[in-house]
């Protein structure tokens, strides 16, 4: 089979390193990027995503697999994939773009053929897998949870900062006992205790795809997923501007600007908690090189497993590709990785 790969975004962080890992990984694979603008190399091709005429690019070059690495809010690619059997993987789309794009999948699930992947939960979708991990039969779950530590020296994407900042006044949904419940970014305080020797820090609200997917999909009871700053100052200061709506006085391209700061690279750190009855189970997961990298290596993994030619045909999220043994894996394996659970 041949495995001609298609990265669109491919110019931005975190496909980059997709493209990089993929390369390293796979000498093997062809790689194409997308992008809106020209290129020199034959590898690139001009595809806007909003423009389905510069869609016919993919088919010329016999494109097997379509990387979503950019902002389709239309889902033109995903429609075009359906439609000419291709398959395809998106680690893009935050809570509200996904449940739209799941759902028109499933209004065209009769038409698929090909595989098509949503992988836009926390660091490339693999929190389901490891929750899985730690308590395979869903029905004794109680509650998961999710704790985010994030550095603003690490490396970001345009695209969560451009969510958060036009996100960051409205109200999105958690779910406790099945119930579904309006909260608002940087609200909610409690404390937590993180590991790899960063310690206890307020961790507030904050809106990943992993809600719905956990809640709607595992039908896990209660979802939460809470986040700290690496600085306690600008923790508190998110807390504050939300309690006192300071955000709803800013200008959108002045909260761009608030959340669009990006450093050189640092660690990303993330703890997963499921209870249930009768226990608390906790994985803790660290990433020496940062989000991207992290972002960009489960991907890879992904893609990896849809060239295998062992899924058949049909519509998944990330974490339902694998076994959660075999990615915990590959993880740990990973020379920038740590992994601990317990």
């Amino acid at each position: 089979m041949r495995k001609n790969i298609l990265v669109i975004g491919g110019t931005g962080l975190v496909g980059k390193v997709i493209l990089r890992l993929l390369q390293g990984r796979n000498p093997d694979y062809t790689l194409f990027i997308g992008s809106r603008h020209p290129g020199k190399a034959s590898s690139n091709l001009v595809i806007d995503v909003t423009n389905p005429k510069t869609f016919d690019c993919i088919i010329h070059h016999r494109i097997d697999l379509i990387v979503m690495c950019t902002k389709d809010s239309n889902d033109k690619i995903l429609q075009f994939a359906i439609k000419n059997k291709l398959d395809y993987i998106d680690i893009t789309k935050p809570t509200p773009d996904l449940t739209l794009a799941y759902n028109l999948a499933q209004e065209n699930k009769q038409k698929v053929e090909s595989r098509i992947v949503f992988s836009s939960g926390w660091m490339g979708g693999i929190v389901g897998s490891l929750v899985d991990l730690m308590e395979p039969d869903k029905d004794q779950i109680q509650e998961a949870s999710v704790y985010i530590y994030y550095s603003v020296k690490d490396q970001a994407g345009k695209s969560s900062a451009n969510f958060l900042a036009e996100n960051v006044c409205k109200s999105f949904i958690v779910y406790v006992n099945n119930k579904p419940e309006k909260v608002r970014h940087f609200l909610n305080s409690e404390r937590f205790n993180f590991s790899f020797g960063i310690g206890k820090r307020q961790v507030y609200n904050l809106d990943v795809p992993d809600l719905f997917i956990l809640n709607q999909i595992e039908k896990i009871p209660t979802v939460l997923v809470k986040m700290t700053y690496n600085s306690k100052f600008v923790t508190s200061l998110m807390g504050y501007f939300q309690r006192f709506k300071v955000f709803n006085i800013m200008s959108l391209r002045e909260r761009q600007f608030l959340f669009g700061s990006s450093g050189k690279g640092d660690q990303t750190v993330f703890e997963v908690i499921v209870k249930t009855k009768i226990k608390i189970k906790k994985l803790s997961l660290q990433s020496v090189n940062g989000q991207a990298e992290l972002t960009a290596f489960s991907t890879v993994l992904h893609i990896e497993k849809m060239l295998k030619e062992v899924l058949s045909g049909g519509i998944y999220f990330s974490h339902q590709i694998h076994s959660s043994q075999e990615l915990y894996e590959a993880l740990a394996g990973h020379h920038s990785i740590n992994i601990k659970v317990g």
